[in-house]
């Protein structure tokens, strides 16, 4: 795996790159997320540099990552965790989650190597999840439980 330096524009497309393929694979909807929430503006990533390192990441998972399925790839607990810990700014750390949530969020399932990143970026990092996106957290109503209805009985 290339090192970067910390804190860099090629760190911060490198954790882009790992949200786009926490599911196993490049999705649409996930590369199209970039451009609808403006993230690469809001990480501050030249299109190009976002462009290179997402080619030397595959390349790099090529050679260093399981791969169960042909043309789907697993990532190691470890290489997440070498990989978020390039990125050490609280305030880059905040970006970096809230474009994270938003890339996974784009195909409207949530998987378990995206949950699994997820997890792992709020746990290295110490950052919960309400504070960084712009989901509202809103408090569980309590419903009654069902009961069906009296049966009716027709009269003859």
């Amino acid at each position: 795996m290339r090192n970067y330096p910390i804190d860099s524009a090629e760190a911060m497309a490198r954790i882009v790159a790992l949200a786009l393929l926490a599911d196993g694979a490049l999705d649409h909807s996930e590369v199209a997320a970039l451009e609808k929430h403006e993230l690469r503006e809001n990480l501050g990533l030249p299109a190009e540099t976002l462009e290179r390192v997402i080619h030397e990441f595959c390349n790099d998972l090529m050679q260093t990552a399981r791969a169960p399925n042909i043309g789907q790839i697993e990532l190691d607990l470890q290489l997440v965790d070498h990989l978020l810990d390039d990125i050490q700014s609280p305030e880059l750390q905040k970006k970096a989650l809230t474009a994270i949530v938003d890339i996974v969020n784009a195909d409207g399932s949530l998987n378990s190597g995206e949950a699994i990143l997820i997890s792992q970026a709020m746990s290295r990092w110490g950052l919960e999840l309400q504070r960084v996106t712009h989901i509202e957290v809103r408090e569980a109503k309590h419903l009654s439980p069902l009961v069906p209805a009296p049966a009716q009985v027709a009269e003859a």
